[in-house]
């Protein structure tokens, strides 16, 4: 059972697929749903080469695809190859059974397309006002499935971190980007200072939006895209974006946020706040299996080199394996995961095949 359906768990699968595993892939959202919820206009950081997985190409109208051309390479291989992949199927539940096997437990529910309403506080799609409930029946009840390997690939873009302050919570703040075009004429504060934030920040002023960047450190991070750091620095030279390094959020406020800027207060009018500041993986499932946790990295306990935790039959992949840095794991390392989990498997039951002497 792989937990997950994103690029790297997209990659277990195929590897199981190859090797004549039988597998499933249960994904709580759509294929490789965090994908879906980024930035309309993204263009990755990796190339194509390094984005493809099951050594099918990945052929791009330029080094640095799109996201749209992702989700079109991704939906493509699962297509081509047959991918047994069960999307909007969230487990809520894994545990192991005194004969041995794995009880995973799973929730059928399906939700709004991904992309509108728009995320709430922890990633999950907004319901309307007047929205109807779903209906009570079959896919409200629990699905059991049952399997002799676990394969975690949960990612971390659904939970975003969180500042702790008042008014996080409120219907004009958001952690995610999408688009600028609804935020024309307004003022704008962008919280971060990695990539996100930045692109987000020359997006909304591409489309007519007032805005300003905040960023608790004293300078923006190194690991900015190189075709995207010059074009802002050129806006914020010529005072089309302003940025304020060495702030703090304080209090986000109706009409303004409350900031602490180099040690001194202000206060900055602002319509609309987004708070991109990262992501932290979901534990949930890892404590609920026994895996331990480094407390000050925050990465479940595994052998890199088979992918294989403490609990046997218990293998993790792609980002689930990174820990609270986010940035040790992408989809050009962790995409060989999955070799390296079934490569594990097959060697383990060839073992347990052997005749004993």
């Amino acid at each position: 059972m792989i937990v997950g359906g994103g690029p790297c768990g997209l990659a277990c699968a195929a590897a199981a697929h190859r090797a004549g595993l039988r597998y499933r892939v249960l994904e709580k959202g759509a294929i490789v749903n965090s994908l879906v919820h980024f930035p309309l206009q993204m263009n990755f950081f990796s190339t194509a080469d390094n984005l493809a997985i099951a050594g099918i190409p990945f052929v791009s109208e330029r080094p640095n695809p799109t996201r749209r051309e992702a989700l079109d390479y991704y939906r493509a291989v699962v297509q081509h190859l047959g991918l047994a992949v069960e999307t909007y199927t969230e487990v809520v539940d894994i545990q192991r059974e005194p004969d041995g096997p794995f009880r995973v437990v799973a929730r059928r529910a399906p939700r709004l397309v991904a992309g509108w309403p728009p995320l709430g506080p922890e990633g999950a799609p907004q319901a309307e006002q007047d929205e109807p409930a779903a209906p009570v029946g079959r896919l409200d009840r629990p699905v059991v499935y049952r399997a002799h390997h676990v394969v975690l690939a949960t990612g971390y873009y659904d939970r975003p971190n969180r500042l702790g302050v008042p008014g996080e919570d409120l219907a004009h703040v958001s952690h995610y980007y999408r688009e600028g075009h609804a935020f024309y004429g307004r003022r704008v504060l962008v919280v971060g200072g990695q990539n996100s934030a930045v692109e987000a920040a020359l997006d909304l002023h591409r489309c007519g939006a007032r805005v300003t960047l905040a960023h608790r450190g004293p300078a923006l991070s190194e690991r900015i895209k190189p075709w995207v750091l010059p074009p802002f620095r050129s806006l914020v030279d010529k005072g089309r974006i302003t940025v304020l390094y060495n702030t703090e959020v304080e209090a986000i406020e109706p009409e303004a946020v409350r900031l602490r800027v180099a040690g001194e207060p202000r206060r900055l009018p602002a319509d609309f706040v987004f708070l991109l500041v990262g992501y932290r993986p979901d534990h949930r499932l890892v404590r609920r299996l026994g895996i331990p946790i480094d407390p000050a990295t925050g990465e479940p306990r595994h052998d890199p080199e088979t992918m294989a935790t403490p609990i046997p039959g218990v293998y993790l992949a792609g980002v689930a394996a990174a820990g609270y840095d986010a940035n040790k794991i992408f989809i050009e390392n962790g995409r060989w995961h999955g070799e390296r989990i079934v490569r594990h498997i097959l060697s383990r039951r060839q073992a347990a095949a052997r005749p004993r002497s």
